[in-house]
């Protein structure tokens, strides 16, 4: 994540995330450490996956503060492994205790969306198809997710509703049909901005084509609904596959030629990545660390 993002956005989420954990003092770190004292921690892997978050899990120490040094022993994107260290964390006890939750929480969530992107971005390999995320991300927490869905090798699909235009079934009836909708988005959005229309039938699809869509997502279809719905299409319009979207199907859909695979799973289904700060050692003033 670019330092200018980190700035803007993502350490408000993170002292709100720290400002939750502790109201006004972490009262059993200071019952046993109430003094500055230097130690290290280690991060440790307990599950096989995909690491993401490294530099979320840094600045949650960081922001409680900025004396925190992370030495990272593996980058975001990697494969790790039970038991692998993945870094090292050194800084005052107290801060390496208080933060520990907020920054786990971070790094074991982005690291379990990534392994699942990961997996399904492995089945499409070779097929020349783009996965995609969606907007079915967990409140306030759509930046991190969206990051992990990149880093696991996926794509990620419009930010917000001010990125992109999407016309569902509910924006077509409140406009009155698919030609009214994108005639409205033409009109109202930049022209920047591409126009994409969630079609569930082939007469939608020839619609949304005369409309002049610039993506088509068929929403939902059956195999073979879907391979005439490609062929009706003939590279006139981008076309995306939706609805649910797994692991058992995800390569079917590519095999059928689909530009673009969304899967709200990415981030609604994934789960965490189990990861652990273990073996604190206290160390002596102006110590560094070895590393163990």
């Amino acid at each position: 994540m670019n330092p200018i993002t980190m700035n803007l956005v993502v350490d408000e989420a993170i002292r709100r995330a720290l400002q939750e954990d502790i109201t006004s003092e972490d009262i059993s770190t200071m019952s046993v450490c109430p003094e500055a004292r230097p130690a290290e921690v280690q991060l440790i892997a307990k599950q096989e996956g995909v690491i993401a978050g490294l530099g979320v899990f840094e600045r949650a120490f960081t922001l409680l503060d900025p004396a925190t040094r992370i030495e990272a022993r593996v980058a975001d994107g990697d494969r790790v492994e039970p038991g692998q260290l993945l870094a090292m964390v050194y800084g005052d006890a107290r801060v390496l205790l208080s933060g520990e939750r907020v920054a786990l929480n971070y790094l074991q969530r982005m690291s379990g969306v990534a392994t699942y992107t990961r997996r399904m971005a492995d089945v499409l390999e070779g097929t020349g198809t783009l996965l995609a995320d969606t907007r079915k991300t967990t409140p306030g927490m759509r930046i991190f997710e969206k990051e992990a869905v990149r880093l696991g090798g996926g794509a990620n699909h419009r930010y917000n509703l001010s990125s992109a235009v999407m016309l569902k079934d509910n924006h077509i009836d409140a406009a009155g049909g698919i030609a009214a909708a994108v005639a409205g988005a033409r009109a109202r959005a930049s022209f920047t901005c591409t126009v994409e229309v969630e079609c569930e039938t082939l007469e939608m699809v020839r619609e949304a084509l005369d409309a002049g869509a610039d993506i088509i997502m068929l929403d939902n279809m059956g195999r073979d609904q879907m391979a005439e719905a490609i062929e009706v299409i003939d590279g006139r319009a981008l076309v995306e596959a939706s609805g649910n979207v797994d692991l058992e199907r995800i390569r079917e859909l590519a095999d059928l030629g689909v530009d673009v695979i969304s899967s709200g799973a990415l981030t609604h289904s994934a789960g965490i990545l189990d990861l652990s700060l273990k073996h604190l050692r206290m160390l002596d003033e102006g110590a560094q660390g070895d590393g163990r």
